[in-house]
């Protein structure tokens, strides 16, 4: 398994929107969920900072999350766009391997 985790700092009055969005039924796991090697979104929010959350994308490899990318990059870039008018930061923490079995 292949895990993409990302930080965000959410503007203050757009929590609900940015977890409707992020989430895991939200506008990135719908346009996830078009290939059969995605395996789901969980969105973690801060227990102490309340604005503050981590998006983990899991995927079946690295190749098969960088593919998607590349053939869907008009529509991540609109959910981007969204995305930004929610968030004050966005940073990758890292791209993570199983080692577990999984």
């Amino acid at each position: 398994m292949f895990l993409a985790l990302w930080e965000y700092e959410v503007k203050l009055g757009s929590e609900k929107e940015y977890e409707k969005v992020y989430g895991p039924e939200g506008d990135w796991a719908r346009l996830f969920r078009r290939d059969a090697r995605y395996r789901g979104t969980r969105l973690l929010r801060d227990a102490e900072g309340e604005r503050v959350y981590v998006t983990m994308d899991v995927w079946e490899t690295q190749v098969a999350y960088e593919e998607f990318l590349n053939k869907h990059k008009d529509e991540y870039e609109q959910i981007e766009r969204i995305g930004e008018g929610l968030t004050l930061k966005e940073k990758p923490v890292g791209w993570f391997e199983s080692r577990s079995g999984d």
